[in-house]
């Protein structure tokens, strides 16, 4: 029976970690979706591609870092802080892009939502690289 205690020892800060970060995932896709000018979830409803696409990318991106932060933090303030970081990344970096296309007289937002795959492709790709970097560099 002691040995079953010392076992469960651990199970509060795993609900905690594991709650949280939930909290945070839902948290991001809530506020993603909301920031974007397109409306990724009438697109995807609509089986618009792209869109999930891009939003699968995006979530992937902020669900890596979110993965580092909590392997990896010394606290369970530390891990907020960090998730919390990971999420403002993964929002500048769809903006970045955004900015980056529309140099180029390109509408990320328009070309999502007229379902052009090959840009939720690209979209999905960038989130997903910079969410590894993001990752990487959550090492202290």
């Amino acid at each position: 029976m002691g040995n079953i205690g010392m076992y469960l020892a651990g199970l509060p800060a795993f609900f905690a970690y594991l709650i949280t970060a939930a909290i945070l995932l839902v948290a991001f896709m809530v506020a993603y979706s909301k920031i974007t000018p397109h409306h990724e979830w009438k697109l995807i409803q609509e089986g618009n591609a792209a869109a999930a696409t891009a939003f699968g990318g995006a979530t992937l991106g902020f669900t890596i870092p979110l993965y580092s932060a909590m392997a990896n933090s010394v606290s369970f303030i530390d891990f907020i802080a960090w998730g919390i970081i990971a999420f403002i990344v993964q929002i500048i970096t769809f903006f970045a892009i955004k900015l980056v296309l529309k140099s180029k007289g390109q509408s990320l937002s328009g070309h999502i939502t007229d379902g052009h795959v090959a840009y939720g492709i690209f979209a999905a790709t960038i989130a997903i690289a910079v969410g590894l970097l993001n990752a990487a560099s959550m090492i202290w």
